[in-house]
């Protein structure tokens, strides 16, 4: 029987990285695309609570041979929406997230909604992987995205995998020529430098424009920020235990009359 690959994202369903994904990975499986009718970059692990959903079959990959509907939620609704009513509460073999347009590498992870989406599906225990390009443009060139999301989704399919599996995948923006291979790695200790821009708005009342510079605190050589740099993917395996546990052990020793 065809492994069942569930795909989504969160740049929405007519963005170029999702349809460069679904080519990747189209002939390992039967796949089923949910994702959010409209962009919905930065959701981190929203689910909508106070309106209702709506889940729509769409057309936009029918010359893939790919069954796909449209939700008005986040990405991670849209991987409830498709556990629970495209795929009747029957587990898809794989979940696969973007390929997102722009880097979530290092603290990125918390704010992605294509990680959040990936991280969902983990909680369900279906192996789950985002994938993220480091290029912002819509017209951006997937072709090492491809070759790297097709090998990662190859290997969870055909290899026996940890419970929850949960990968952090990001792709250079790199000619194949000059693409270096992939790197298992951990996550940089890096963050956003925010600023807010005080701007008016034409009927004069303040409004803010949040901007900010990515900085990296972390010289390791093993680290995804370091791997990107030198031109190879990373992938940081992720867990969606958020225990600390050395924090935890430092509490118990030091006190040990709360515990």
């Amino acid at each position: 029987m065809q492994p069942t690959i569930l795909i989504t994202n969160d740049d929405g369903i007519t963005a170029p990285g999702i349809r460069n994904l679904i080519d990747s990975v189209k002939d390992l499986g039967k796949v089923f695309v949910v994702a959010p009718d409209a962009p919905q970059s930065g959701m981190g692990h929203a689910i909508t609570i106070g309106k209702p959903l709506r889940l729509d079959p769409v057309n936009v990959f029918e010359d893939l041979g790919v069954a796909a509907w449209q939700c008005s939620g986040t990405p991670v609704d849209c991987v409830k929406l498709a556990n629970d009513i495209i795929l009747h509460g029957r587990k898809a073999d794989i979940c696969l997230s973007g390929i997102n347009h722009g880097s979530n590498a290092s603290i990125n992870v918390i704010y992605s909604g294509t990680m959040s989406a990936a991280m969902e599906a983990a909680v369900e225990g279906i192996p789950s992987a985002g994938f993220s390009l480091q290029d912002f443009t819509f017209n951006a060139d997937f072709t090492v995205s491809k070759i790297v999301a097709r090998a990662v989704t190859k290997r969870i399919l055909t290899r026996s995998v940890p419970e929850h599996l949960l990968l952090n995948v990001n792709i250079p923006k790199l000619q194949p020529k000059d693409f270096k291979g992939i790197k298992i790695c951990r996550q940089a200790d890096a963050k956003w430098a925010e600023n807010f821009e005080h701007r008016k708005d034409p009927r004069g009342r303040d409004y803010y424009w949040m901007t900010g510079k990515f900085m990296s605190r972390d010289q390791g050589e093993d680290t995804d920020i370091a791997a990107l740099n030198a031109g190879y993917a990373s992938i940081v395996p992720v867990s969606i235990d958020l225990t600390d546990e050395g924090t935890r052990n430092w509490l118990l020793q030091k006190y040990p009359d709360l515990s």
